[in-house]
């Protein structure tokens, strides 16, 4: 509820204008409210979540919350306004649908009326770690801990002669109980995401899963960084104890979080990314990150961070008596998530920037269980799988999805966030690419043995220690073998791995099965490479698998 109908006097009422921005909510055209609490401290707003009943205190302090009906992504759900000028530079379809200006405005105009009366919740902050592209961004709530994820999320402003002068150059507002009504607002369900770039705002209504504000960021710096001639990225990033970044690309669920929260590197940032003209640089200040089955041997950091003061943990199950958590359970959603800021991992660097990436490694989770742990790529071959984006969507990353992970191709490891056509995301990565020299990775954290229900997930292990390799420069002294299929080249050996993990087919019962669904794979990736073929260029198209 973001009424207070009975006027109580809730934990941070005296406060909520102690932090306030001259620019007031009246600019959005937000009016008649009831109390509006500017910029809350964590301690703050975890007050205010537990007295609204929207959170409960877990064991050691972390704030369990429960999104409702969705669990994941709407992607079905997300609506770009088309208007002129932006009309010409966004690549349309799919996952880019035009909604009108006036249905827009409809839309706003009702949800404006409905939280007349009701209290909101405001965080001022800022997205983009380098200062020279920096954007100020305005996170409005009706939920206390929506608050809280922003401020968890996004770069915090605590400075309150900033707060005082903050102006947004983006706002984003989300009221999870507002719905929209498709048969006059043109949206497919109750549950929209609606970005107008001419109007510098997102409003997003029917649905309480954090990430849909999270990922409304990535989206508008995916459009207008781009333009800049900033190449925006999913993926995360460290580096190394010699300056050495890396970069790794990755859809949910192929293991971004978890391979770059390494203790022997730095952690730039777990999950969006920009590259500039001076190095690389995380977008967020805190990371979003897969709770189901974590694991404290296997991710000692992220792990503890489920049992800090601070952390968000959506849709975990906790043993109402303890309190404590089980990880393990999936009765809510296998798409569990954790929301912390980034300095709670011990290793990561407070800059959140380094210089320009050595390495570069693309990470997909063949559910296939024929691609090799490990494939060094040319700088064309690494075009043609940023294009493609092959993995298997884990289940619960986005809504409607079953148990069985499902193949898929996704632009740039993040087509749902991508604005412009991923011809113009592969320019700029090309050219990154080659004046920097960067080596560049395909490496495999799905499927060994066989396919999904038959083989088993590889080792996070020796997914460890081929990385350390390839970041070390270890695999620059050992003998490749060239894939008759893909045409990348694979190590032979790898110190700390068993040289049979290299060549997947023999973990196969036959090699004739594994052989038939290799060529499957391949079938998909041509055909799935025929949408984008016309914009690349021949060298690229030319990179593809050979039947």
């Amino acid at each position: 509820m973001i009424g207070n109908i009975w006027n109580i006097k809730t934990p941070a009422h005296d406060i909520a204008q102690a932090r306030a921005s001259e620019f007031k909510l009246s600019n959005h055209g937000l009016s008649n409210l009831g109390v509006v609490y500017w910029n809350l401290t964590s301690a703050a707003l975890y007050g205010e979540a537990l007295f609204r009943r929207e959170g409960t205190l877990a064991h050691m302090g972390p704030l369990v919350v429960n999104t409702g009906k969705h669990t994941a992504r709407a992607a079905n759900d997300k609506f770009i306004v088309r208007e002129a000028t932006t009309e010409n530079n966004i690549w349309w379809g799919q996952y880019n649908r035009p909604f009108s200006a006036d249905r827009f405005s409809a839309v706003y105009e009702r949800l404006q009326a409905y939280i007349q009366g009701h209290d909101l919740f405001v965080q001022d902050c800022y997205v983009g770690a380098d200062p020279n592209y920096q954007m100020p961004i305005r996170v409005i709530t009706e939920f206390a801990w929506h608050s809280l994820f922003a401020r968890n999320m996004f770069i915090k402003i605590d400075d309150l002669d900033r707060l005082k002068r903050f102006t947004p150059d983006f706002t984003i507002i989300a009221v999870p109980t507002f719905q929209a009504m498709p048969s006059i607002d043109g949206t497919l369900s109750p549950t929209f995401i609606l970005l107008n770039f001419e109007q510098r705002l997102v409003i997003i209504g029917g649905s309480a899963y954090g990430g849909e504000i999270k990922k409304s960021a990535f989206t508008i710096l995916n459009y207008l960084l781009p333009l800049r001639g900033i190449m925006s990225m999913h993926c995360s990033a460290n580096v190394g104890k010699e300056g050495d970044s890396a970069l790794f690309f990755g859809l949910s669920g192929t293991g971004k979080t978890t391979l770059s929260a390494d203790p022997r590197r730095n952690l730039i940032g777990d999950d969006e990314h920009g590259w500039s003209d001076e190095g690389v640089f995380n977008f967020e200040g805190g990371c979003y990150a897969k709770a189901i089955n974590l694991s404290a041997t296997a991710e000692p950091e992220i792990h503890a961070c489920t049992r800090r003061f601070g952390t968000i943990l959506e849709n975990v199950i906790y043993d109402p008596v303890t309190r404590k958590l089980d990880l393990d359970d999936d009765e809510r959603t296998e798409n569990t998530r954790i929301s912390y800021p980034l300095e709670y991992i011990a290793n990561a660097m407070p800059e959140k920037r380094a210089g320009h990436p050595k390495n570069i490694i693309m990470l997909t989770c063949d559910a296939s269980g024929v691609m090799p742990p490990i494939a060094r790529l040319t700088p064309d071959q690494a075009l043609y799988h940023f294009i493609s984006g092959y993995t298997a969507k884990v289940s619960g990353t986005e809504i409607d999805m079953g148990k069985e992970p499902e193949i898929t191709f996704s632009a740039c490891f993040g087509a749902p966030f991508m604005v412009h056509h991923p011809a113009y995301y592969a320019d700029l990565l090309k050219k990154k690419i080659q004046r920097h020299n960067v080596n560049c990775w395909l490496v495999n954290t799905g499927w060994v043995g066989g396919q999904y229900g038959v083989g088993r997930r590889i080792s996070i292990k020796y997914t460890r220690a081929l990385l350390e390799a390839a970041l070390t420069g270890a695999l620059d002294k050992v003998e490749y073998y060239q894939d008759e299929v893909f045409g990348y080249s694979v190590p032979k050996t790898c110190p700390n791995v068993p040289d049979d993990v290299l060549y997947p087919w023999k973990s196969w019962p036959d090699k004739k099965s594994y052989d038939q669904k290799y060529r499957q794979l391949a079938s998909l990736y041509r055909e799935n490479f025929k949408k984008y073929a016309d914009g690349c260029s021949p060298e690229v198209c030319a990179c593809g698998p050979k039947l």
